[in-house]
Parts: structure tokens; C-alpha cells; sequence
């Protein structure tokens, strides 16, 4: 009983967004979950590191240690103090990423 609960309560968070059916039995709704999540938990986005407090001189590239250990496949800003641009001055690393701004800033990025 509370399994079908707790597999409906979940479904009904989903909204449809899942083909998951409420009346699946847990021996087949197991591997049927892991076809619909692994894929989502695979994308490479969500393998990614914030770093906080990027002080960014304008004008001039600044390399940063994005520790992920491989080339990153993309970064986005999460947190820009000024009024200022941001953008990519040299090409990716194994070990850092280079960026650059328009004017004096403090950033926040996800590297991924």
C-alpha cells in the first residue's frame, strides 16, 4: 500500500512529465524509472562546479581553475556584481577556463 502511495504521490509530482504509470509493479518499476532518470542524470550540465567570487579586472583575460579535471563542454553566469560583460577570451583547458569583462566585476559561474 504505501509503495502504490508513494509511486502515485511521485507520478502526480511529475505531472506527466515521466511515463512512469502509478499501477506499475515495483520488480518492473525499478529498471523503468533508471530508462526515465539515468538519461537526465547523464546530461552533462548537472556534472558541472560553481565557483564564487571570480574578481574579473576589466579588460583583461583572467584564467580560472574549474576543476573538472577534463576540457568543459560550457559555462554560464550565475552571479555578476556590475554592469558589466562577460565573455570568453581564450579556448577551454583540462584544467581552466579564461574569461574576460568589460568592466571591474565579481562574478559567480557554472562550469560544466
Amino acid at each position: 500500500m504505501a509503495v502504490t502511495v508513494l509511486r502515485r504521490a511521485v507520478a502526480e509530482t511529475l505531472d506527466g512529465k515521466m511515463s512512469l504509470s502509478t499501477n506499475l509493479p515495483w520488480s518492473l518499476a525499478n529498471p523503468k524509472w533508471a530508462s526515465e532518470i539515468n538519461p537526465i542524470l547523464a546530461l552533462p550540465i548537472l556534472k558541472g562546479n560553481q565557483i564564487d567570487s571570480i574578481v574579473l579586472v576589466a579588460n583583461k583575460p583572467s584564467a580560472i581553475n574549474h576543476k573538472l579535471q577534463r576540457l568543459p563542454q560550457g559555462w554560464f553566469l550565475v552571479d555578476n556584481k556590475a554592469s558589466a560583460t562577460i565573455w570568453r577570451a581564450a579556448a577551454y583547458t583540462t584544467t581552466t577556463i579564461t574569461l574576460e569583462a568589460s568592466a571591474n566585476t565579481t562574478i559567480s559561474i557554472w562550469v560544466y
